[in-house]
């Protein structure tokens, strides 16, 4: 406390103590410790309303497509990928290593974006596998229609499995 501090006479007689049942009391009776902790507790008032400012700043952009050469080195690389998890077997075993980027559409119905625009993600994790239409990273299931790019990070006799001929390899 400053030495020349204003209200020091009556910081200096604390905290004001009552009579038990003189007026004051009576108006004012004290509050134990967990309802006063609920008067210093944050109140929003708007339920939901951050969660849904915050997914108004998400930048949706539209879809594009892929040239030829990007769509042919895609499909070798998931060909490359279907030859290394034919099932879940061989897809535990040899345990690859991916990342994949797909788009995914804009699913919130309150966002002008909803229905024509969406956002591109990454998904890194294990190929657990690839069917007819969809790939699983982890636990999560990507559409193959909405793939963008797959990459690895693994590696066979010093070279990435995507840099590798397997065609010209296996002969």
């Amino acid at each position: 406390m400053p030495a020349n501090f204003e209200y020091a006479d009556v910081f200096a007689k604390g905290q004001p103590k009552h009579q038990v049942y003189d007026p004051f009391w009576m108006a004012h009776p004290p509050m134990d410790r967990s309802h006063r902790a609920k008067l210093f507790n944050t109140f929003d008032a708007l339920d939901g309303f951050d969660e849904a400012i915050s997914a108004k700043e998400i930048l949706y952009e539209f879809r594009r497509e892929l040239s030829d050469e990007e769509r042919d080195e895609l499909n070798r690389r998931i060909n490359i990928l279907s030859a290394l998890t034919k099932n879940s077997k061989q897809a535990r075993k040899n345990k690859i290593p991916i990342t994949v980027t797909c788009y995914v559409p804009c699913m919130d119905k309150e966002n002008f974006s909803f229905g024509y625009r969406g956002q591109y993600i990454r998904y890194s994790g294990i190929c657990r596998g690839l069917g007819i239409r969809s790939i699983r990273v982890n636990d999560t299931i990507i559409p193959i229609a909405d793939l963008i790019s797959i990459e690895s990070e693994m590696c066979v006799n010093g070279r990435n499995i995507f840099a590798i001929d397997w065609e010209t390899e296996a002969t």
